[in-house]
Order: C-alpha cells, then structure tokens, then sequence
C-alpha cells in the first residue's frame, strides 16, 4: 500500500502519520478542506468516514446524524430527522460543513468538543490562518462525496483509510458502493478499508480480494494475529483514545502493552493505532513498531519522532 507516486509511507523502520479525519484539530472534519491540510501537515495518509445517502451516494462523514457538524437544523427546518441516511446527496452537499469548527475555536478551551480542547494558541496560528478561518466560515465547506475525496487523494498523493459506518444504521449495500467508488477512481493500491463492523470487511474481500481491510476495535482481543488471518484482514487498528483505549495508555499501569502490536507485525500485518495526541504516546507506539499513527494534531507527530 503506496502512495501512487510509489513514494513509501514512511521511512523503513518509522511510522507513518495517518491524519485522522484529516487534520481535525486545524480545519472542518472530514471535508476536502481538512484533507488538504493534513497534506500541507506532512501526512502521507488520512483517514475517513464514509455513510449512504437516502439516494445512494457514498458521502464522507463521522456522525451518523448531521447536527454536531452541519447547519441541518437552520437548512431543513421543517425536517424532523437529521440522519445522514435520510437526506439526498444534493441535500447533504447544501449543508454548511464548515462553520461549527470556527464557532468552536471562539470558545475557551474547555467548552470546546475534547479533540479541540487542547489546541494551544500557538498551535492555532501556526497552522489555522487568518484565510483558514474565512474560508470555514464562508458556508462554502461541503461534506463532500468519497468520489471527490478519492480524487483530491490522488492529487495530493495520499493513502486513505476509508472506515465504513454501517453501524447502527446497517446500510444495504454500502462496502459494495465503497468498492465500486475506489475501483473508479483507480485507487485500489492507495486505499485501505476499515470498520468496526467485520462483516463488511468480509464482504469488501469478497467483492476485491485486492483491497486491504483493516480490523477496527476499541476492545483487547486475545489473540489479534489469529483473529485477521480469519478474516483475511491486512491491518489491525486498535483504540488507545481516552475510553476507547484498548492499548494500556489509560490503565492503572498508563503503559503501553504492546505484545498484541509486535504479535501482528510479526505476522507481516500493519497495525494503525487511533487516534493518539498526545506526543509521549505517539513515541511510545513508533518504539512499538506500528505501521500508523492516527492524529488529529499531525504536526505533534513530527514532535515524538527522533
């Protein structure tokens, strides 16, 4: 799995830095804005979130419901859902996607979501310029589709993780969407899709025995080496972010337990860890072996290596 310059994800021996949602913490996630920064920031990758529109179409989103991120609620007012399932691709690409994450940054740091609430003020003029914000606020910011964003991909000479939301809301037929996108787009070698739901990535295999899949969990598995050879999974992505830690950070120990890392990449597997802020902790999993980081600060990756 390359870039389609050929260029490696990382240095032999180092990790690679995944932007998570693209580069949250310095623009709108998961839109077109948010995956060029993360480029600008030095990754090689990014991860994102893909849903079904009511007509079909494969849209990059987290939420399964569009309030936190979108002005759904001031564009259909007289709507009594904001499932992203339940609206058109046109519906969803009239919604503003940008202007929440400005309204957030005007907030003091502790009433921010918690992926924002340390973004430092340093941090924020380095890397949120003054055109930055204009542009987040300008109603132009988009959810755009994951065709778009596999182009975008291509021009910026990404990877992209593409998880599949099918939980809850168990979309018909959307790895089959997912597979069809990434094929038109000529992306086969440059994708990689991930989902905590690991039927999907039963079927993603059979669709496109190709494609790498990876084995998304925020809980320990016994034996996680085991558990993607019986799935024909490529990569295991473990939680380590606050609740979701299955890695150690946040035990009684706050050490990192790394034999279930060294075990999968001793079976020639990757391992993406999500999503570490948190500079000490993105040295420790390099130390560690794994393939990725996912952040949403890429700029405090290049502070944890050597």
């Amino acid at each position: 799995m390359r870039p389609r310059s050929g260029q490696p994800l990382a240095a032999p021996g180092h990790a690679c830095c995944v932007g998570h949602r693209g580069a949250r913490a310095y623009a709108p996630e998961n839109t077109l804005a948010a995956f060029a920064k993360a480029a600008a920031m030095g990754c090689t990758m990014v991860e994102l979130d893909v849903h079904l529109s009511r007509d079909g179409a494969v849209v990059v989103h987290h939420d399964d419901r569009l309030g936190r991120c979108t002005d759904v609620k001031a564009r259909f007012p007289a709507r009594s859902t904001d499932f992203v399932s339940d609206y058109t691709v046109a519906e969803l690409q009239a919604l503003d996607a940008g202007s929440w994450y400005v309204r957030q940054l005007a907030l003091p740091a502790a009433q921010r979501q918690g992926f924002l609430q340390t973004l430092s003020e340093a941090e924020l003029s380095r890397w949120v310029s003054p055109e930055d914000q204009a542009l987040y606020a300008s109603g132009s910011v988009r959810i755009p589709t994951l065709a778009a964003t596999l182009a975008q991909a291509r021009e910026l000479d990404l990877v992209v993780n593409i998880e599949i939301k099918a939980l809850p809301r168990m979309y018909p037929g959307i790895a089959r969407a997912v597979v069809a996108d990434v094929a038109a787009a000529g992306m086969q070698r440059s994708v990689l899709v991930s989902s905590f739901d690991h039927e999907q990535l039963l079927e993603v295999k059979q669709l496109d025995p190709t494609l790498l899949t990876g084995v998304l969990t925020s809980d320990r598995l016994a034996r996680p080496a085991d558990y993607l050879q019986l799935l024909a999974a490529d990569a295991y992505h473990p939680g380590c972010y606050d609740d979701f830690d299955s890695l150690g950070f946040n035990s009684v120990s706050a050490r990192l337990d790394a034999r279930g890392i060294a075990a999968v990449r001793a079976a020639g597997r990757m391992v993406f860890a999500w999503t570490c802020n948190h500079s000490a902790q993105m040295q420790a999993l390099a130390a560690a072996g794994v393939t990725g980081v996912m952040t949403d600060y890429p700029n405090r990756f290049g502070l944890a290596l050597p």
